[in-house]
């Protein structure tokens, strides 16, 4: 039986449920409600040492880290295969999986909690809200969150957020130009599993558009992307509709001020 520890608007949690999706698994989901602190708690950590989402659970072992279990899924369930035969093509795969994890996921991280969870946080008490700050695990991530905190969109690291996914999509739009379906071919793959959700993220956040304004691959890629059956099951079903409401509404009253940021790094101006 494969359990996976998880919470339901997680990107990381929406990529592994995509791949189980993707090859058909059946799985049991045990929440991990991260507004609770839950995955501090020491039976959690047992499993997870880092206290983070998901965690994948298999023959009474723990596989962590969202990039991997994709991997090891692939592994061991090699039907549909999602991983190319080619060592080349497999070598660009991980470079798509390395974009996502050293960029985009603490991209996403900042730009949402400039939008969301800033405004949540300004109505709590000042306790609350540093004790909500502490539990964000380490120092590293303390820091970005405080700073982000104070200065919102203008903060240096929603700066690096905006210049990552304006590189990654350079490079998806100019992958998808060669008249392929996916990023690697004519076959879906972990490069393309892994950059989903933290597309759909943008999309959910009314910001997607903000940089697709003239990539024509990547519109058709987004469109093929929201036409698989998987994609509803793993990532919009679980979703609750206030919660895609919730993010519309913040991501647009953010828009203009990441849309200016981000002309601005354009015209090569530093943050």
């Amino acid at each position: 039986m494969l359990t996976l520890y998880e919470f339901g608007n997680s990107v990381c949690c929406q990529k592994v449920r995509l791949t189980l999706s993707l090859k058909n698994l059946e799985w049991q989901s045990v929440q991990v409600n991260l507004f609770k602190s839950e995955q501090y708690e020491e039976k959690y950590l047992k499993l997870n040492p880092k206290g983070v989402v998901p965690t994948l659970v298999h023959d009474n072992r723990s596989v962590v880290e969202s990039t991997l279990i994709c991997e090891y899924l692939d592994d061991i369930y090699p039907t549909p295969k999602l991983t190319p035969q080619d060592p080349y093509l497999k070598s660009q795969m991980r470079i798509w999986s390395k974009l996502v994890d050293e960029g985009l996921h603490e991209g996403i991280s900042e730009i949402s909690f400039s939008a969301m969870f800033r405004e949540k946080m300004k109505n709590m008490t000042p306790a609350e809200r540093e004790v909500r700050l502490r539990n964000v695990g380490d120092q590293k991530r303390y820091d970005r969150f405080q700073s982000t905190f104070e200065k919102g969109v203008e903060s240096p690291f929603v700066g690096y957020a905006i210049q990552a996914y304006d590189r990654a999509f350079v490079l998806l739009e100019s992958a998808l130009s060669h008249d392929q379906p996916w990023i690697l071919g004519q076959e879906l793959t972990l490069a393309d599993v892994n950059l989903i959700p933290y597309v759909a993220r943008l999309h959910f956040l009314d910001l997607l558009n903000v940089w697709l304004e003239d990539q024509a691959h990547i519109k058709k890629w987004w469109t093929r992307v929201q036409g698989l059956p998987q994609f509803h099951q793993s990532i919009l079903q679980p979703m609750k509709a206030i919660e895609i409401q919730e993010m519309q509404h913040y991501g647009q009253l953010i828009a203009p001020q990441i849309k200016a940021r981000l002309e601005a790094f354009r015209t090569g101006v530093k943050f």
